[in-house]
């Protein structure tokens, strides 16, 4: 059995797509500094902007920006409580939740291996 390669000869990078991947498309909704650890803290249980802001020790700026990308992407949803002041908590999704398992596996390898 032979394998025909298409050859990329005369393939401009504009002209060239890359291949579909699911590491790519996953990367694209976690893959910014602070997602992972602002994902990990609502795992851990943690809702309050001000914990998981605390928690990670990221700038607020940086965890606003990646609860809402987080938010626009399905893993996580905003409730608004009527109080005052206004609070906010954030809980996960059920795609959000379903990170899990792909979350204990790379703090897994990091405990492993990136020590």
């Amino acid at each position: 059995m032979s394998l025909e390669i298409e050859s990329t000869a005369g393939c401009t990078p504009r002209a060239c797509t890359p291949r579909a991947c699911g590491v790519t498309d996953a990367w694209n909704v976690v893959g910014d500094r602070w997602t992972l650890l602002v994902l990990h803290e609502l795992f851990l249980g943690v809702h309050r902007f001000s914990d998981i802001q605390a928690n990670t020790g990221a700038p607020r700026s940086s965890v606003s920006m990646r609860l809402r990308k987080l938010e626009r992407a399905g893993l996580v949803v905003r409730q608004r409580y009527c109080e005052r002041p206004p609070r906010d908590e954030y809980v996960l999704t059920p795609a959000g939740q379903a990170m899990g398992p792909a979350l204990r596996e790379l703090q897994a390898w990091g405990e492993t291996y990136a020590r």
